[in-house]
């Protein structure tokens, strides 16, 4: 737990420097595809004539003058699987984004979508010191926090204060410089495995690159498709990419839940491929022109050209109906969405003042599927896209991009996170430091 403190620390400092240089690459890992983009900071004043939307969520402190995309290759579930293919596919597409802004790149901030996420809300209490309350006091209530047993072999992601409580007043984003005596924070913390990190870190180290930041893209598509008034309501992301479908919940512009589910868009390819006895890359295409999820009476009479290359003419002109391949994409669908159901049940989404979900990803892009989720799922469904950022090509706004934009968003302004507090030296452990003095205290 400290030398991840330690860590944290050492690459939020990396990423100071690397805005100081102006440059910074941002590197979406997904099962799909992998995606660069790269960042200038060039200081929100000189483009708040041309951007028409002054600094709203600070997009405007920075463009994008780079950005490429290539397949993903050695990626399962959102993890490094085969480290020589993944450091291939990461190499080509910072090369290609390098190439496109015409300047080198040192320092990338990464987002991964896998590594079975869990989430655990903390709480610490601590009393201030003086009369005013200052940065020293908050690094102090964030170590009070009592840290669960999270198991061995798992690193914390996030560890973000989303409220704060004075004395009897609460709801406080910051309570610096406000006058008090208690000191209360509620805190959100996100664990991951330490390998899928291990590798991944690894991957791009390889790369010659260095890690200047890594969030989940469950918190980075969050904060790309939400609108500001979702998420300070309460609304619930899903981010269905190729490998998983990740799903976040922000309420108070925090995010408060985060989880996976480990089956996205691939996988409703694969079932297409064995159905119609077609190869995957077939597959994908028919999924992309005339896939859906809802049948009509049209879709009977709709024929679909099936070709093939066995060499066995009449195997390869085969045709099925859009009905049979609707029948083929709807039950896995319908799985995810359950998946994802029990996945909002369990966090209690329902107690949230406002209910909104809002779908994005790559795989949300088949016809229909919002009325699909709203069915199951029981709330209002939209689709999500990215917000609008300075500089990004137009083949990089679809909702497919919305983890790459929202990572953007988080290099340009990261929230407050433990790691960027001073934590008194002797609470880092604070885990089995508190655990040896309760033991202590019921056994003597």
């Amino acid at each position: 737990m400290k030398d991840l403190y330690q860590s944290q620390r050492a690459m939020r400092n990396m990423r100071q420097a690397a805005m100081q240089r102006g440059v910074i690459a941002i590197l979406d890992v997904g099962t799909s595809k992998i995606a660069c983009l790269i960042l200038r900071f060039d200081g929100p004043e000189r483009f708040r004539d041309s951007d028409g939307v002054g600094s709203m969520a600070g997009q405007s402190s920075f463009r994008v003058i780079g950005a490429a995309t290539t397949r993903s290759r050695g990626v399962r579930f959102g993890e490094v699987e085969a480290m020589a293919e993944t450091e291939r596919a990461i190499r080509t597409a910072v090369q290609a984004a390098q190439k496109m802004a015409n300047v080198r790149v040192d320092h990338v901030i990464a987002c991964l979508g896998g590594g079975r996420p869990r989430s655990y809300g903390l709480d610490g209490q601590a009393g201030v010191e003086g009369t005013v309350v200052t940065e020293a006091d908050i690094g102090r209530v964030l170590s009070a926090c009592e840290v669960p047993d999270y198991g061995e072999g798992r690193e914390v992601l996030h560890a973000q204060p989303i409220n704060f409580a004075l004395d009897h007043r609460t709801g406080m984003a910051d309570p610096r410089g406000q006058i008090g005596n208690d000191l209360t924070c509620d805190m959100h913390m996100l664990t991951v495995e330490a390998a899928t990190i291990s590798n991944l870190l690894h991957c791009i180290n390889r790369c010659d690159l260095e890690l200047a930041g890594l969030a989940s893209s469950a918190y980075a598509s969050g904060i790309s498709a939400l609108v500001e008034d979702e998420q300070e309501l309460g609304a619930a992301c899903i981010d269905m990419g190729g490998g998983t479908t990740s799903l976040s919940i922000f309420m108070r512009k925090h995010m408060i839940f985060a989880d996976t589910v480990r089956m996205g868009g691939d996988h409703v390819t694969g079932d297409i491929s064995m159905g119609l006895q077609v190869p995957l890359a077939m597959a994908e295409r028919i999924k992309t022109f005339y896939g859906g999820v809802m049948a009509t009476g049209m879709d009977d009479r709709e024929m679909i050209e099936v070709g093939g290359e066995t060499g066995d003419w009449e195997r390869d002109r085969r045709s099925v109906s859009r009905a049979e391949l609707i029948g083929i994409i709807r039950p896995r669908v319908e799985e995810i969405l359950e998946e994802v159901r029990m996945r909002l049940d369990a966090a209690g989404f329902e107690h949230l003042p406002s209910q909104q979900i809002v779908l994005t990803g790559g795989a949300s892009q088949i016809p229909g599927l919002d009325g699909l989720a709203s069915r199951i799922l029981g709330h209002q469904v939209r689709l999500g896209r990215p917000l609008r950022v300075q500089g990004l090509p137009q083949a990089a706004t679809g909702a497919a991009f919305s983890a790459s934009v929202g990572l953007s968003l988080f290099a340009a302004h990261p929230q407050d996170e433990w790691w960027d507090f001073d934590i008194p030296a002797e609470k880092y452990p604070a885990r089995s430091l508190r655990r040896a003095v309760r033991w202590f205290k019921e056994n003597w």
